[in-house]
């Protein structure tokens, strides 16, 4: 891919992901697949979500850190990975975006920060297919920074 392409399309994962978004997150408990809707920013290759460590998903992707996203018009895989807890002095910068971003339901009673296991799962794309307006483009971020 071109660099201006790859620029186009990076540029329009943020239009698209960089505010808060329902993804479809899959992972896998041996052989069986699970995937539930959740709400995720993205930034720099990467979706956060906010979770709880004693989560399915977090179980799940603390043995195989492989899985599968997809959204508005997105494929994707990715690499999961704990932050740790959302008060962690290194998550602080992230923590007060995520709160900006997931604002509208951030204090609903849905997240307490208190709790040690309230943590921030970090996605890191490995690759994904990103469609927009008929034009289909093929990112890989193995090689990359985003």
């Amino acid at each position: 891919m071109e660099q201006r392409e790859r620029e186009k399309a990076l540029e329009i994962m943020k239009q698209r992901f960089g505010c808060d978004t329902l993804i479809a997150l899959a992972t896998t408990a041996g052989e069986i697949p699970f995937v539930r809707a959740v709400n995720s920013y993205y930034e720099d290759g990467s979706f956060y979500v906010i979770t709880h460590a004693l989560s399915d998903k977090m179980k799940q992707l603390g043995k195989n850190p492989c899985a599968a996203i997809c959204g508005d018009w997105f494929t994707g895989h990715a690499l999961g990975e704990s932050l740790g807890w959302i008060r962690l002095p290194e998550n602080a910068d992230l923590a007060d975006k995520l709160r900006a971003v997931f604002d509208e339901w951030y204090d609903n009673g849905h997240v307490d920060e208190s709790d040690k296991n309230t943590v921030i799962l970090k996605l890191r794309l490995t690759d994904c297919t990103l469609a927009d307006h008929g034009t289909w483009y093929q990112l890989d971020f193995t090689d990359s920074k985003e």
